[in-house]
């Protein structure tokens, strides 16, 4: 009898998670309201001027897009608009992070279904769970989706932060493809960088270290300051990447806008620098948050003066 020599299975090829489409700067766009209602007008104009200036991605429904305030509905409308500006040009993300892991996930499964490139998930706040915690919670959301997740570390607004053998754990689970790092700490940038994957997307979601943190060898920003000065920022961050170092010092030229960032919790100064621009009709917010007060309005108004982006 002839034996049939039976072909080996080679052993599925296990390759690191890749968040390479997420690199460079991503606009973590805000909400434009007018009268109590999203102002879809406003954010056409926005989201063309980004890409008009080189923007290579954005971020709906985000702290800067007021998330805690949006309705369901209000996300749908917001982020359909965006796709249908930005076709298949760049990626879109859509925040959708709680302190609840069911709800988390209710939501990362809508934007999965809206058409979402990857979701932005942020540290559960509050309820200040433990890092053993963190990665069953970020297990189960990725485990539950095929979208591609990006951690979001602010422990400004969350209290408790991812530390870095938590995002190098999580770093290794299929579907978490990179973490935006927003805590401004570069030590624990360098403690992640040494220990993922070179396809694991490290975003900074700090403006005022983006430059330095991009010249340590990360890939790119999720930024607030790109509203305003996203040509700028696309320049900066590119020639950082590449290695150059003077892009840090080229970036001083923006201390003062991004302290006047700052000023006031995100994203009241950015919305009032858009209506200064005449980007957007109103910097109309929703509560809790107001609009920025009229001593600060003079100072920002001053600085983008001094930059020569006011029309």
């Amino acid at each position: 009898m002839t034996k049939i020599k039976m072909k080996k299975k080679k052993a599925a090829k296990i390759t690191p998670n890749n968040g390479s489409q997420f690199a460079g700067v991503i606009t973590a766009l805000i909400t434009p309201f007018k009268k109590g209602r999203v102002d879809l007008p406003s954010l056409k104009r926005l989201v063309e001027h980004q890409l008009e200036n080189g923007v290579q991605g954005f971020v709906v429904n985000g702290t800067t897009g007021e998330s805690p305030t949006l309705e369901r509905d209000e996300i749908e409308t917001i982020f359909r608009l965006v796709k249908k500006i930005v076709g298949k040009t760049v990626p879109l993300l859509i925040g959708t992070g709680s302190n609840s892991t069911k709800e988390t996930l209710k939501k990362t499964l809508h934007a999965q279904k809206l058409g979402a490139d990857g979701a932005l998930v942020v540290v559960p706040y509050y309820n200040k769970p433990p890092q053993r915690g963190l990665i069953a919670h970020y297990k189960t959301v990725a485990d539950g989706v095929r979208l591609p997740v990006v951690l979001y570390n602010v422990p400004g607004r969350t209290v408790v932060s991812l530390r870095a053998e938590t995002i190098i754990e999580l770093s290794r689970v299929k579907n978490i493809v990179g973490v935006k790092e927003a805590s401004g700490d570069l030590s624990l940038f360098g403690e992640i960088r040494e220990k993922v994957s070179k396809q694991f997307l490290l975003s900074s979601g700090d403006d005022v270290t983006a430059v330095d943190f991009c010249n340590r060898g990360g890939h790119g920003v999720i930024s607030v300051v790109s509203h305003v000065i996203p040509a700028e920022m696309v320049d900066l961050i590119a020639r950082a990447r590449r290695g150059d170092a003077k892009s840090t010092q080229s970036y001083q030229k923006f201390t003062a806008l991004n302290k006047l960032m700052g000023i006031e919790p995100n994203p009241i100064p950015v919305k009032m620098a858009l209506h200064l621009m005449g980007i957007i009709d109103s910097p109309e917010l929703r509560l809790p948050l107001v609009t920025l007060n009229d001593g600060d309005q003079r100072l920002l108004a001053k600085e983008l003066e001094n930059l020569g982006v006011l029309k």
